[in-house]
């Protein structure tokens, strides 16, 4: 069973996932080329702009560049567990690089050119203003921020609840 950094009572709990989420093709490069083209505005009124057209024909480009994110040794995916959030890696899901949930005290989102076309962003968590660990091309960032940012009250929660417990039995 593995333990959070600062060990404690939650070692006891088992950790279970929570959310899963797929990085967008905003994660890559090629993909927020395709989204910075696609954002162009220009044309007649609203419906009709050079950036939908663009993205019309940059169809087989987001294909490819979504199929390659699909390859067994390529796909990655964003776990938020009870204890941690965690990148892995292939089909197996090996854990490539983890943050416990009390290792950040904030998370802030950065939308590179050619995200926001995609609704995407960067997840930026940060201890004492420095950034710790990054999850890239996240599909509606905000509102993982926000499953993140509860499920570290609740693992806060739960160790306060464990600790008051443990001292009451002493």
């Amino acid at each position: 069973m593995q333990q959070t950094n600062n060990g404690g009572p939650t070692a006891e709990l088992p950790e279970t996932t929570a959310m899963i989420v797929w990085p967008t093709i905003a994660a890559t490069r090629a993909g927020r080329l395709v989204g910075r083209w696609s954002g162009v505005e220009m044309g007649l009124g609203k419906f009709f702009t050079l950036g939908k057209l663009v993205a019309l024909v940059t169809i087989p480009i987001s294909l490819a560049v979504f199929i390659w994110q699909l390859l067994p040794f390529v796909c990655r995916r964003y776990v938020l567990t009870s204890r941690r959030i965690v990148i892995q890696k292939g089909l197996a899901g090996v854990d490539e690089k983890s943050v416990d949930l009390d290792a950040f005290d904030s998370i802030r989102i950065e939308v590179l050119p050619g995200q926001a076309w995609h609704h995407a962003g960067e997840l930026v968590f940060r201890h004492d203003g420095r950034e710790v660990f990054r999850l890239s091309g996240v599909s509606r960032p905000e509102s993982f921020r926000q499953v993140c940012l509860k499920s570290q009250t609740a693992l806060q929660t739960v160790r306060a609840a464990l600790q008051q417990q443990a001292a009451a039995r002493q």
